[in-house]
């Protein structure tokens, strides 16, 4: 019989992102919010994304937090992930004056203002020696607290980003994990794997210090769920199914997936949750959706068919507020503002400014991309996504004033999309300050593959993860 599973609903979690995890190594998983399941379970499953005070809450008000107490108090294996490692803390600073459930001794902490926080990406989990279930390898991280050190008596990972923090914990039957298992590939699967008790073998990895890897992402732009691509958001024709398309740039080594609904905002109505859950079960890393999210209960629905992050635009110029509402409810790690930005009358190459457009790109929404994108992370915006509207789908190169320009005024990770044709624009966006880069044409139509971009990027010096 297969044992079963038991993952705790807190109200805000990535669960179809964790169950699907599960899914994909034959296990049964069950999602519960009922404390008399917790306390039965064979195998319990603290999940992360969200943000620490509402999860806090939810855990107290169902009974959950004594279920867990008690779970961990009669050994039952528990694996908590990301916000739940902090859960489990006795505190974090993102929640003055909120207890955790005092599990794992110390106070979470936020990363350090000298590098950009939240801490999104791929870095590198460096175990104790003695460690079970953690292994060297390359994790996703989507974190802006963490622990800085490890209590006595629990086996520690580390990894680094402006300070070292704890990347996850081990004691007993216990494993908590700063990073998302579930989204970080084949390592990640391997650690549930162990977690679970079946036979793993071992990969060797290369040697490199820990720090935050930058990221090729693949972007899928869909209508009518079928993947589409235009120039300048204009003339879009077909270039696949979704979840194909996405299972294809995972296996190339994509670091991320975006998920755009390029008319949900146009026509007014919500991203489709059935491509969703199509892309996420064919995926094992991390997931952005965007297109028609206009609301907190917009977004938990895209959690909850497998998003990992938010992406807003219309809906943020239209009312600002939404950014912080979303990151209240999720934490701005999990809301990432899209920006489409064209250049305005007479801002040539020489000079000028931008505007940001709302509407996948028909009308004009705010005056200053730059000012707007600095206010978007004021208000809770934990990521932007940056699009150069005029060289979305040319391949001529991505306009570097525009991402230099951004990239100065917030203090929040870039990803810049638009233009990428070679790996020289690759190189180029990097090189001006991108913690991201967004491919889509070059891919869709093969010119480019991703592997085929990082083994040229690796050639020239660059560190990715492989």
């Amino acid at each position: 019989m297969t044992e079963v599973v038991t993952v705790v609903d807190t109200g805000v979690a990535n669960l179809a992102s964790i169950t699907s995890g599960f899914a994909r190594l034959g296990a049964s998983v069950r999602v519960t919010a009922d404390p008399a399941l917790v306390r039965g379970a064979a195998r319990v499953v603290l999940p992360g994304v969200g943000a620490f005070e509402p999860a806090a809450a939810v855990l107290a008000e169902r009974g959950l937090d004594v279920a867990v107490r008690d779970a961990v108090a009669r050994g039952i294996p528990l694996l908590a992930v990301c916000l739940g490692l902090q859960l489990l803390c006795e505190a974090s600073e993102e929640a003055p004056g909120v207890p955790g459930l005092g599990i794992i001794p110390g106070v979470c902490r936020r990363l350090p203002p000298g590098v950009r926080v939240p801490h999104l990406g791929w870095n590198r989990v460096e175990p104790a020696a003695e460690a079970r279930f953690l292994a060297v390898g390359d994790a996703a991280f989507a974190n802006s607290y963490g622990l800085r050190d490890a209590p006595a008596r629990w086996t520690p990972a580390w990894t680094v980003h402006g300070v070292r923090f704890v990347a996850g914990l081990e004691r007993g039957n216990l494993l908590a994990c700063q990073f998302h298992p579930e989204l970080s590939g084949g390592y990640g699967a391997a650690l549930l794997a162990r977690w679970l008790g079946r036979p793993v073998v071992s990969v060797a990895m290369e040697q490199r210090p820990a720090g935050l890897l930058p990221r090729i992402v693949a972007c899928l732009d869909v209508r009518d769920g079928r993947v589409v691509k235009g120039v300048r958001f204009q003339d879009l024709r077909d270039v696949g199914d979704p979840a194909e398309r996405a299972a294809c740039y995972e296996a190339q080594g994509a670091d991320e997936i975006v998920v755009l609904d390029v008319t949900a905002s146009a026509e007014a109505r919500d991203t489709q949750v059935e491509t969703v859950r199509r892309v996420r079960a064919a995926i094992r890393v991390p997931l952005t959706v965007g297109g028609g999210v206009r609301s907190v209960a917009d977004a938990r629905r895209l959690l909850a068919a497998g998003a990992d992050k938010v992406s807003v635009n219309t809906a943020a110029v239209r009312r600002p507020a939404v950014l912080g509402e979303l990151a209240a409810a999720f934490g701005r790690q999990c809301v990432v503002l899209a920006i489409d930005a064209r250049r305005t009358a007479g801002g040539g190459k020489g000079g000028g400014g931008w505007e940001a457009l709302v509407e996948g790109g028909r009308t004009g929404g705010r005056p200053d991309a730059v000012t707007w994108a600095a206010e978007g992370e004021a208000r809770g915006a934990g990521e932007i996504l940056l699009t150069s509207w005029d060289a979305d789908g040319t391949r001529a190169g991505p306009d570097l004033q525009l991402l230099g320009a951004v990239v100065g005024a917030v203090r929040v990770p870039v990803i810049a999309s638009g233009g990428v044709g070679t790996c020289d624009h690759v190189v180029d966006a990097f090189s001006a300050g991108a913690a991201a880069v967004l491919a889509a044409s070059v891919l869709h139509d093969g010119t480019e593959t991703v592997a085929a971009l990082k083994a040229e990027l690796a050639a020239r010096g660059i560190a990715l993860r492989r």
